[in-house]
C-alpha cells in the first residue's frame, strides 16, 4: 500500500481498513489534542495576570537564552518575526523585556529579561505546574516516569527528523543553506 492509498483510505469511512485508525484516534491527533488543550487551560487559569501563553513562551525562552535577538527568538518560537515583534511591544510596555543593542550589529537588538519579570516567571511556572499536576493526577509516580521516557525518546526522534541543532532549538533557515 503506497501513502496515497493510505490517504484515501483514512478519509473513506465507508471503507474502514482495521490497520488504520480512525483520525481522532491516531497518536498525531493525539499530541495536537493534548497541545491545544493544554494551550486552553493554560490560558485560562493565566488570564488573571493578563499574560497569554505566547508571551509567557517568549519568557520562558528568555530565561533559558537570554540576549537572544528577535530574529533567533522567533525562529525558535515557529513564529513570524512581525508578530514577535508585536509581543515584545507589549512584554516591553509592561516592563517584562528590554531591548539592548547588539554590539556586533548594529542592526540588531537583544532581548533581555528585566528584574520585575522575575516574580510573573515564578508565577507562571506555578500554573503550569499545577495544570501538568492536574492533568496528571491519575497517575502514579511510575506510570508519569514511563510517560516521560516515552515522550523523550519520541522527542529526540522527532528532532533527529527535523534536522533539529538540540532538542529546544529546531534548526535556523540560516543554518540550513550552510549545510
Amino acid at each position: 500500500m503506497n501513502a496515497g492509498d493510505i490517504i484515501s483510505k483514512a478519509y473513506d469511512f465507508a471503507a474502514p481498513d482495521e490497520n488504520l485508525m480512525p483520525p481522532r484516534q491516531s497518536i498525531g491527533f493525539l499530541f495536537s489534542d493534548i497541545a491545544r488543550l493544554s494551550r486552553l487551560a493554560f490560558n485560562r487559569r493565566a488570564a488573571p495576570i493578563g499574560l497569554s501563553l505566547a508571551q509567557w513562551r517568549v519568557l520562558a525562552t528568555l530565561t533559558r537564552q537570554e540576549g537572544l535577538s528577535q530574529v533567533r527568538l522567533a525562529e525558535i518560537l515557529e513564529i513570524q518575526p512581525m508578530t514577535l515583534v508585536r509581543q515584545i511591544d507589549r512584554l516591553e510596555a509592561l516592563g517584562l523585556v528590554a531591548r539592548r543593542p547588539d554590539p556586533a550589529d548594529r542592526r540588531a537588538v537583544r532581548l533581555m529579561l528585566t528584574t520585575a519579570a522575575d516574580p510573573l516567571i515564578a508565577e507562571m511556572r506555578r500554573i503550569a505546574d499545577e495544570l501538568w499536576a492536574a492533568a496528571l493526577a491519575d497517575f502514579d509516580p511510575a506510570e508519569r516516569a514511563a510517560l516521560e521516557a516515552q515522550l523523550a525518546r519520541i522527542k529526540t526522534a522527532l528532532c533527529a527528523e527535523a534536522g533539529c541543532q538540540s532538542e529546544t532549538e529546531p534548526q535556523s533557515a540560516a543554518d540550513e543553506t550552510r549545510s
